[in-house]
């Protein structure tokens, strides 16, 4: 016996309109597999810079099902691609990344969590000044981390070569096999340096990281004539820089150059690297550390640590195993509890 259906009353007089049937919700998501691509040239309160395949620069928007999209990305296209004023198109699908240049908040809510900053690039070229704001090797340091960590071909270029030598700091780091390059740029816009500097970057995809006030937005505009990148001062009392750049972009040129400009940062967290990830950032270190017993921490108290013999042997072999302890250090101050 079919069973009633109990519409609230007895009355033969009403009359209830046949239930519709519910369809369960496919997960079955359209194929964008043959859909026209782009990539990624800066991203602003939603809106996103394209450049397609076809050589069309584009604003779009993301789908609602995607979760971030970042410079670099490889994307798929929809709606509009004409590229001309007031239209908009759609990334509705994100390539599979092959490399990802990340960094970790270390503070506040967000305390631990990793932030993609920029994905598919080739090479991070590190900017610090020789001097005006000086160099800080720690952040360096954790800068050549994430590129080992993120894939990328790690280049440390020293500006400001006209105010002091570059010696010491090629000799801090000649010895990690680290691509060096010094640059010079004065006020009358003589520049030394940049021809080398060119070759290195020429044909990939490279993102410019470092401090506000070392010279990275100059060395922008004089790689990129039209980037017209603001350049800014160090304040004389703290010997920081201020930020003139708010937001990454990536210049493209016709040969396939990337040259992808971030705002000066202060800092570079690392909690997202695993400890044993660490040590590709020092190549030098990773050698020794191959003698140490098994599950050894490389703390300063762990026994029978190689690297604690290894820093008694010069003060450059004492700098670096510092740097590496003080990472390790920093990466853990910034976990969540629940991980340490």
């Amino acid at each position: 016996m079919a069973r009633r259906r109990d519409i609230g009353t007895d009355d033969p007089r009403v009359r209830v309109r046949p239930g519709r049937g519910s369809r369960p919700r496919t997960k079955r998501r359209p194929d964008y597999s043959g859909a026209p691509r782009g990539s990624v040239t800066s991203v602003d309160r939603g809106r996103y810079g394209v450049l397609s395949d076809d050589g069309v620069a584009l604003v779009a928007v993301k789908a609602r099902e995607i979760p971030s999209v970042v410079i670099g990305d490889r994307v798929a296209l929809t709606s509009d691609l004409s590229g001309k004023k007031d239209t908009l198109a759609r990334i509705v699908e994100v390539d599979p990344r092959e490399t990802e240049l990340a960094r970790s908040a270390e503070d506040g809510e967000s305390s631990g969590q990793q932030r993609v900053i920029v994905a598919n690039a080739d090479q991070l070229l590190i900017v610090t000044a020789l001097a005006d704001p000086p160099p800080r090797p720690g952040m360096i340091d954790r800068c050549l981390v994430a590129a080992y960590d993120g894939g990328l071909r790690p280049i440390l270029c020293l500006t400001k070569s006209d105010l002091t030598s570059d010696a010491e700091m090629r000799r801090l780091y000649e010895p990690l096999d680290l691509e060096i390059v010094t640059t010079s740029i004065d006020t009358s816009g003589n520049a030394t340096g940049m021809a080398e500097l060119r070759e290195l970057l020429g044909g990939s995809r490279t993102v410019l990281i470092g401090h506000s006030g070392v010279g990275k937005s100059t060395l922008v505009n004089e790689l990129v004539p039209d980037a017209a990148r603001k350049t800014g001062d160090v304040n004389v009392v703290t010997g920081r820089g201020r930020h003139t750049s708010t937001s990454a972009i990536a210049f493209v040129s016709e040969d396939g150059t990337w040259i992808i400009d971030t705002p000066g940062v202060r800092s570079f967290g690392l909690a997202h690297v695993e400890p044993d990830d660490l040590l590709r950032g020092f190549d030098d270190l990773s050698r020794v550390a191959a003698e140490c017993p098994r599950g050894c921490e490389h703390r300063a108290d762990s026994l029978e640590c190689a690297l604690s013999d290894y820093a008694q042997t010069s003060p450059r072999a004492a700098a670096r195993v510092e740097s590496y302890r003080r990472l390790l250090a920093a990466r853990e101050a910034a976990l969540p509890d629940y991980e340490r």
